[in-house]
């Protein structure tokens, strides 16, 4: 199935209204909601990334056939509390936004560190978790993930904003790529009003220390997401340096059933450069009746 955005919901996300919610947990998170359909997609956003940081373009073509929710954890943006860190808090939290906003069954997109906390979420109450996508992943306790290569790490982990260092890291070295990278940062900055508020340097050092429990290599660890009983699509960029391919046919191999696809020329931003491609593949698997 196609995903088709007509021009009454082109700007839907960019012009999205800011929500709050207070949940079980003490905390008020921030959230954005924009679709009317019946069934929900809810998102997992990237390390140190806010609402501001999915780019318009896929949530709108992902809006044009689901409810798409995309919120801040705790600590993160403009959510209350301190950033948790450990991926197993944070999938804790993830649960308390859904039942504050009651959602008893969605679907999860996570991206990058949100890819861990719907791994934990899928686990820690499966029937919460209709199907599951999961973009630039990978298993808790894989060798090679214990952190990020000095390159990366000093190019999304810094003190200060670095966008080169952001298109080194999200999109590859062509032409192609590059300017692809370039627009989508044009339409995340696109909303004048109402942006949400920066990430902290306390959600970095937080969220950095999780991905790191993360990755300690552990085999033991691996077999957890066998358990994983909802429908599972494992996707990522062809030369992403931040989390790599082969982590993704891993984690396909032990999820039950998941299915893979890397899309080529692209980086840990492929989603973005290829929105239209892997909205209609998000959308195709959510519709698919197997």
């Amino acid at each position: 199935m196609s995903a088709v955005t007509d021009s009454t919901t082109i700007q839907a996300y960019s012009t999205s209204q800011n929500r709050r919610i207070g949940a079980s947990d003490g905390i008020s998170y921030a959230y954005r909601e924009v679709g009317d359909a019946q069934a929900t997609l809810v998102l997992l956003q990237h390390f140190r990334g806010n609402l501001d940081n999915w780019d318009p373009a896929l949530i709108d073509a992902l809006a044009a056939e689901r409810r798409v929710v995309t919120f801040d954890n705790a600590g993160v943006g403009g959510s209350s509390g301190a950033t948790p860190d450990t991926v197993g808090a944070m999938a804790r939290n993830a649960i308390a936004f859904l039942a504050a906003v009651d959602l008893q069954e969605v679907d999860i997109l996570g991206f990058s560190i949100g890819s861990f906390v719907a791994q934990e979420v899928a686990l820690a109450r499966p029937a919460a978790v209709r199907r599951l996508v999961l973009a630039s992943s990978a298993p808790q306790g894989a060798a090679g993930m214990h952190g990020w290569t000095p390159n990366v790490i000093g190019a999304v982990g810094g003190q200060e904003p670095n966008p080169e260092g952001y298109l080194d890291v999200f999109y590859t070295r062509s032409s192609r790529s590059r300017q692809a990278g370039q627009e989508s940062l044009k339409r995340m900055f696109s909303r004048s009003a109402g942006r949400d508020k920066a990430t902290t340097w306390q959600t970095r050092q937080a969220q950095y220390d999780a991905v790191c429990a993360w990755g300690v290599p552990n085999h033991a660890l691996l077999q957890r997401v066998t358990a994983i009983e909802a429908p599972t699509f494992i996707a990522n960029g062809d030369s992403d340096p931040m989390i790599r391919p082969c982590y993704s046919h891993l984690l396909a191999g032990l999820v039950p059933g998941a299915d893979v696809k890397i899309y080529p020329d692209s980086a840990h931003g492929f989603l973005f450069q290829h929105h239209e491609e892997f909205s209609s593949d998000v959308l195709g698997f959510l519709d698919d009746p197997r």
